[in-house]
């Protein structure tokens, strides 16, 4: 096996942390970024190839570090998993301008600058991974009070497409996953009543394996992972 070096948004917990804690084992360079990376530091312990990078993604001015870090370290990237997502749990009416400005900058216009930023040090047969959802599948069945967060997911899924189109000469692809109900801290918090099917570590496995091997078969497309709808 060949060691990637993989960028990881949204690292600290949830389906990021198992993420990150899974290349770690495997051997893989991982840079996991996160706003708090305290239970990354304590990944970090037994594992040397992990490098916390504690960044807000919704700030252009920290997302510098990022390229500072691969300028310095690694020169290169093979993956950039984009998993950090804000979700807002609102009645339309109750969602306020300011809501859809923090979803989208989080959701949306971070994935766009930081994959920019990322873009010049993607060598050829490198991948990008977008984290989507169902609730940003059209015609999916939708889960109320998610105005921002679904229409936010959607936006990322047509940005990946394009991506792919403009970039294909470099042999780069892009792909978003849109995953079904997955039991996170996120979605407890969001959703304190509801039990998802599926667990933040098997998810985890999932992305993993298509992060890796994914590319060969698949580029601007979407992936509904889910076992249930919504």
């Amino acid at each position: 096996m060949v060691a990637k070096k993989i960028i990881i948004t949204g690292a600290s917990r949830g389906i990021g942390y198992e993420m990150v804690k899974q290349l770690a084992i495997e051997g893989h360079q991982v840079l996991a970024i996160s706003r708090n990376i305290t239970s990354l530091l304590d990944l970090q312990i037994n594992f040397k190839n992990i490098t916390p990078l504690k960044t807000d993604i919704s700030d252009d001015n920290q997302l510098s570090q990022v390229v500072d870090f691969i300028e310095h370290q690694w020169k290169s990237v093979d993956i950039l998993i984009h998993n950090a997502g804000k979700l807002v749990n609102k009645p339309f009416l109750e969602t306020t301008g300011q809501d859809f400005l923090e979803v989208y900058k989080v959701n949306v216009l971070a994935v766009a600058e930081l994959t920019k930023l990322v873009l010049p040090y993607l060598i050829k047969g490198s991948h990008v991974i977008a984290i989507s959802s169902m609730g940003g599948i059209q015609g999916s069945i939708k889960f109320p009070g998610l105005a921002a967060y679904s229409s936010s997911k959607g936006a990322v899924i047509t940005l990946m497409e394009l991506l792919a189109e403009e970039y294909k000469q470099q042999q780069i692809s892009f792909n978003t996953l849109a995953l079904g109900a997955v039991q996170t801290q996120m979605l407890a918090e969001a959703f304190p009543d509801y039990e998802a099917p599926t667990t933040a570590k098997a998810m985890g496995a999932y992305i993993v394996d298509f992060a890796l091997t994914g590319n060969k078969l698949y580029n601007g497309k979407v992936l509904q992972v889910s076992s249930s709808t919504p």
